[in-house]
């Protein structure tokens, strides 16, 4: 019986902290290849069971098995392990920059490669994502120029942003890429309102909403949530789920909910889990969802379970808030070992040529990050001008801002 004396305040708490052994005994994984691939017009209250399972297709011999697999060719494979490997060694050049002081702040995708770069390949030219700080795997795996994401990283003269945003909040309208925002779950609900505003217009294109697991504590997260499942959006409402916010671990923000995808449950949303390490299980639940999305039958919410292996960023030390040997210990994997070992079983890779793919594109990365330095970087070189303050943002200037602009000579 309760005790009816005391209340006790609640106050979640990881299951070990730094110094001790890392422990993911909470994390269920499902055997790969276990879940059942439904049809896209399943009743949601059919499939409840599935925003607590986790739909994986790699098994642990590297093979893909089950439902889910089968929708990828060898060189559609191949061409995503190149994605994969290119974003790790573009985030490596990077915050090497970023420590030399060559730009003021970055934050790497380390362990989560397969969530951005698969997802992308699941999408139609036109399609628009609203994205968080870690998908640049979105513009990698659509060809989006290094040079040119450099550039706004170092707010240099080259800058297709001007100096305008934050290092690595990137935008590409032609990429389907939307101008990322450092105020935290906005893209959620703006991604729900894009998606309405395309099927109102009679339009074909989908929108995805991307965000991470602490800023499903943010009220726009659950008002994205009333308006899609209201309105049967065309939306893939993202929730990646890699364990930890800038210093609290993923319990705060899920609550007593048992799972980020179960939030979904209670709007009549489709909720799914993914392993979010494997890029074939990634590719082909965003393929569901975006079929669902396209053929007017709604919304679906997507939980990518994977895991932050590096820093929250340039300006973070994860070893003050969990055990530093914890990314070695998580059960689901590097995703460029996989599926690198996948086509090595399919008999399309090695470790030779592996080791080459990673000369070449260092080399490649190299060259990128050279070009973009000629055109400056924080503290040296080109910058933008001034007068870009003033310029793109009004049809016609505010007599305040005409008036700053003359006072500043521009």
């Amino acid at each position: 019986m309760a005790d009816a004396g005391m209340l006790r305040f609640h106050v979640p708490e990881p299951e070990v902290r730094p110094g001790g052994a890392p422990d993911f005994s909470n994390v269920t994984i499902a055997e790969a290849g276990s879940v059942p691939r439904p049809e896209i017009s399943v009743d949601p209250r059919t499939i409840r069971d599935m925003a607590f399972s986790i739909i994986r297709v790699l098994n642990r011999n590297g093979e893909a098995v089950g439902p889910w697999a089968g929708l990828l060719s060898s060189d559609e494979l191949l061409e995503g392990l190149r994605h994969m490997m290119t974003l790790r060694t573009f985030d490596a050049r990077m915050q090497m920059a970023q420590r030399q002081g060559k730009t003021s702040f970055y934050m790497q995708h380390l362990g989560e490669e397969a969530v951005s770069c698969a997802f992308r390949k699941a999408l139609a030219p036109g399609d628009m994502n609203f994205p968080t700080y870690r998908q640049a795997g979105l513009l990698i795996a659509d060809g989006y120029p290094m040079v040119t994401m450099m550039n706004q990283i170092y707010s240099n003269e080259a800058d297709p942003l001007k100096g305008r945003q934050l290092p690595i909040m990137y935008s590409s309208k032609e990429h389907g890429f939307f101008s990322i925002s450092g105020n935290l779950a906005t893209q959620y609900i703006q991604a729900v309102g894009w998606a309405m505003a395309s099927a109102i217009s009679n339009d074909s294109k989908i929108a995805a909403a991307w965000i991470g697991d602490g800023s499903t504590a943010e009220s726009d997260f659950h008002s994205a949530l009333v308006f899609a499942s209201t309105y049967k959006a065309p939306v893939v409402l993202n929730v990646v789920n890699n364990q930890w916010a800038i210093s609290t671990f993923q319990g705060i923000a899920r609550g007593g909910s048992g799972t980020f995808a179960a939030r979904g449950l209670g709007f009549g949303i489709p909720s799914l889990r993914v392993d979010g390490n494997d890029y074939l299980a990634v590719h082909a639940v965003a393929k569901w969802a975006a079929e669902r999305a396209r053929g007017n039958l709604g919304p679906t919410l997507v939980e990518y379970v994977t895991y932050r292996a590096g820093a929250h960023s340039s300006s973070d030390d994860p070893s003050a808030y969990r055990p530093k040997t914890e990314s070695d210990a998580w059960p689901l994997g590097d995703p460029i070992v996989r599926l690198k070992n996948h086509l090595i079983g399919l008999g399309v890779w090695s470790d030779e040529r592996h080791a080459q793919a990673e000369a070449e594109i260092l080399d490649t990365v190299i060259a990128a990050q050279k070009e973009a330095e000629s055109h400056g970087t924080l503290h040296a070189g080109g910058k933008p001008s001034t007068r870009d303050m003033f310029e793109g943002l009004y049809a016609e200037m505010p007599p305040h801002l005409r008036r700053q602009r003359q006072q500043a000579g521009v």
